[in-house]
């Protein structure tokens, strides 16, 4: 990703954006913390997209080169913290869990950014305590660096429901599915059938955020059937597609 602009600031805000709607390609010298109390927000770097439903929050270490784009109506709380404040102790973008007290922490410090009460400060410290515990989830998409990847990400991106084997997928690129499966395990440590359900999921959450109803994202995506996909979903998020959180 080309770098845009250099903010050295990562600001502390809440922030609204139509669907669709996205932040340019920049940098910060401070981490920040994403995260969508309302729609979801997908960050993406050189490395891949990171995508996070109003359960889950987005790490992005200092100095990370990144664009947000925003799926669903988005309300967007964003947290900046200096580059030497690092509870999660990770250096590269992750999605954490957002626990129900998280969740309220964040939504009150980032309504106010301008408050420097020691309210406030105490606050803040109550929710670095709750990120020090938070747990990474997998909703990474890595991005491939194998020119024949690449082609068939496009693919399977453009359609997740394409339910082709490897082989077939392999003939329309010029590639065997020996070849393929080799290289996905080289170039991103896994097999055909975890990197296709990631993909899945993925659109599944964008799916989701724009209040596609349940049964027809699992025909969208590529799931035999409704309960089959919220069983998948379930197993990864830990709670059903049709869960909302209030906040």
């Amino acid at each position: 990703m080309q770098e845009i602009r250099h903010t050295p600031i990562a600001p502390t805000r809440t922030q609204r954006l139509a669907s669709g709607g996205e932040i340019d390609a920049h940098r910060h010298d401070d981490h920040q913390i994403a995260y969508a109390g309302k729609g979801a927000i997908a960050v993406t770097t050189d490395a891949g997209t990171w995508i996070a439903p109003a359960t889950r929050a987005l790490w992005i270490p200092a100095g990370t080169v990144h664009r947000h784009q925003a799926h669903g109506e988005l309300e967007l709380h964003l947290v900046g913290l200096p580059a030497t404040e690092n509870p999660l102790g990770l250096d590269r973008p992750a999605v954490i869990a957002v626990s129900p007290l998280l969740r309220e922490l964040v939504v009150a410090y980032t309504r106010d950014p301008d408050d420097d009460s020691p309210a406030r400060l105490r606050l803040c410290a109550v929710m670095l305590d709750q990120l020090a515990v938070s747990a990474g989830q997998p909703l990474h998409l890595p991005a491939p660096a194998d020119p024949l990847l690449r082609e068939l990400h496009d693919i399977l991106r453009a359609d997740p429901a394409d339910n082709r084997s490897l082989g077939e997928l392999g003939r329309q690129i010029g590639a065997g599915s020996r070849t393929l499966s080799r290289r996905l395990r080289d170039d991103l440590g896994l097999t055909y059938p975890q990197w296709r359900t990631q993909i899945r999921l993925h659109h599944a959450l964008i799916l989701l955020a724009d209040d596609m109803p349940v049964t027809a994202v699992a025909h969208r995506c590529g799931w035999s059937s409704a309960s089959t996909f919220i069983d998948v979903f379930r197993r990864t998020f830990g709670h059903t597609p049709g869960a909302r959180p209030t906040v």
